[in-house]
């Protein structure tokens, strides 16, 4: 079993896929969708926008993991986004990580 779990793990680096959950599948399990789409605004900013707003920020994915742990406002207007304290550092990352690469 751990050998086969070896051989998964290792198709999935070759062949340039993620190994865990994507950050798609996380944001829907952590319920980032009830408020975001990917391509338009819901109650929050699509992911889209997020992702062309800090294009180029070498500290966007420290500054949005940090708004999700603990939500905020004024970045994107005056509805607050709720702190999701809950959800793991790595799922956070994971979903931050894929925000950011969403076109």
């Amino acid at each position: 079993m751990k050998f086969a779990a070896f051989g998964i793990a290792a198709a999935g680096l070759m062949l340039g896929t993620p190994v865990l959950a994507d950050g798609q599948a996380l944001a829907t399990k952590h319920a980032c969708m009830a408020c975001h789409q990917i391509d338009k605004k819901v109650v929050g900013p699509a992911f889209k926008d997020v992702a062309a707003k800090y294009k180029g920020d070498k500290t966007a994915e420290a500054k949005l993991a940090d708004k999700v742990k603990k939500g905020g406002t004024g970045v994107w207007g005056t509805i607050p986004m709720p702190p999701n304290a809950q959800v793991p550092d790595a799922d956070i990352k994971a979903i931050v990580q894929w925000v950011l690469a969403t076109k």
